[in-house]
């Protein structure tokens, strides 16, 4: 369970003042979310990535050089609004366009898709690649249903490296379309999580159980079967994975072992030695394991193993070096640190009063708008209860 917070509902907004305050010399913070603080080339493509808070090193310790520029941070467990994308993708912009990039989820599509419109209609030019490597959560033929997790990485780092190198945003947003296409990923969980300030978790495994195939938020799975060594679940891992191998791999492939946040880097090891000696075993050359926390769902017990299957260009893009608060691989070195202020000024809008009718109209709005939060408010754990039975997740604070 979570022990430590203040107030629950500002929670996830101290979590990003204090995610801040600790990587001052990476990101600063804007309204919705974060940005670089390294200074981006003139003309290059802006990687905005996002989501709910609960998922740490996903969304905000993924910004730094080789890979995101921006971040939205939604509430816990809960899609970022429109208006925070927008003001994180307006921030990282360079004047080469934006590319966003997050886990396929129903809020998350809604409001990033709606931003993407937005920024267009500015005269920013932005295109989109949602990540889908769940394996668990719809079939190969309707794989656009797919929810994402911990692929995003994956798709991240693909993109970032892509930007990095110069390609335009076109060319961007392919290179993602075919790391998301390459990216296959399954979890399986022992506990639910709780958010801080709840009563009970979004979902509770029997004790003795394992939840096998089901999100990052506790959306529903495929099974509940007794809990197996570790040898046996990285059998499990491996066969579900290895049943779908995308089309044109090489046998190249980067394994990524991602705990979700209570299962302990020991024990991952040990699942990690048995999934080495079977993908070994399967005639496959392992490039670049990762084992470690990479999307997490805040003290769930649980792991997931992603299969990222390479090919020459995809192979190249990986090898570019990538600085960020949670995620390091070779070296950046040396970058220019933007000395903007962390919150942007907000610009004074200055309103024109409307004539009767339209203050008595304004008034009806601001009654209806207050009615909808206050059933909201009055209903909150039954929404989040039918949502959790729904299984799209976001059934989070916000």
């Amino acid at each position: 369970m979570t022990r430590l917070w203040n107030t629950p509902a500002e929670f996830a907004d101290e979590m990003v003042d204090g995610f801040v305050a600790a990587h001052p010399r990476y990101v600063r913070k804007i309204s919705g979310g974060v940005v670089r603080r390294a200074v981006s080339p003139e003309g290059q493509v802006a990687l905005v990535v996002g989501g709910g808070s609960g998922h740490y090193p996903a969304f905000g310790g993924l910004v730094g050089p080789g890979l995101a520029h921006g971040a939205a941070m939604g509430n816990l467990f809960a899609s970022p609004s429109t208006q925070q994308v927008l003001s994180v993708a307006r921030a990282a912009d360079n004047g080469g366009g934006v590319f966003l990039s997050y886990g396929n989820y129903a809020g998350d599509v809604l409001n990033f898709d709606a931003a993407q419109e937005r920024l267009r209609a500015e005269g920013i030019a932005c295109e989109t690649v949602t990540v889908t490597d769940d394996v668990a959560s719809a079939p190969l033929a309707e794989r656009h249903k797919r929810r994402g997790i911990a692929g995003d990485l994956t798709v991240f780092r693909a993109a970032g490296a892509a930007s990095a190198a110069g390609y335009p945003l076109a060319e961007v947003a392919r290179v993602a379309r075919l790391a998301n296409d390459r990216t296959r990923s399954f979890g399986v969980a022992f506990t639910g999580c709780t958010l801080p300030g709840a009563p009970e978790p979004l979902f509770t495994v029997p004790e003795g159980k394992m939840a096998v195939g089901l999100g990052i938020h506790g959306e529903p799975g495929i099974d509940v079967v007794d809990i197996p060594s570790a040898d046996e679940l990285a059998a499990l891992l491996v066969e579900r994975l290895l049943a779908e191998v995308p089309d044109g791999a090489d046998g190249r492939v980067i394994p990524i072992l991602n705990g979700l946040g209570s299962v302990k880097y020991e024990e991952m090891f040990v699942v990690y030695g048995r999934i080495s000696a079977l993908l070994e075993a399967a005639g496959l050359t392992v490039i670049d394991a990762h084992v470690g926390e990479y999307c997490t769902s805040f003290d769930m017990a649980g792991l997931s193993l992603t299969l990222y299957w390479l090919d020459d260009e995809l192979a190249d893009l990986w090898e570019t070096p990538v600085d960020t608060p949670a995620y390091r691989r070779g070296s950046v070195g040396a970058v220019e640190l933007s000395d903007a202020p962390d919150e942007a000024p907000v610009a004074e809008v200055v309103l024109t009063p409307g004539d009767a009718e339209s203050v008595a109209l304004a008034e009806t709005v601001v009654a209806v708008l207050e009615t909808i939060v206050a059933t909201i408010d009055q209903n909150v754990d039954e929404l989040g209860r039918i949502d959790a039975i729904a299984g799209d997740g976001d059934h989070g604070i916000g």
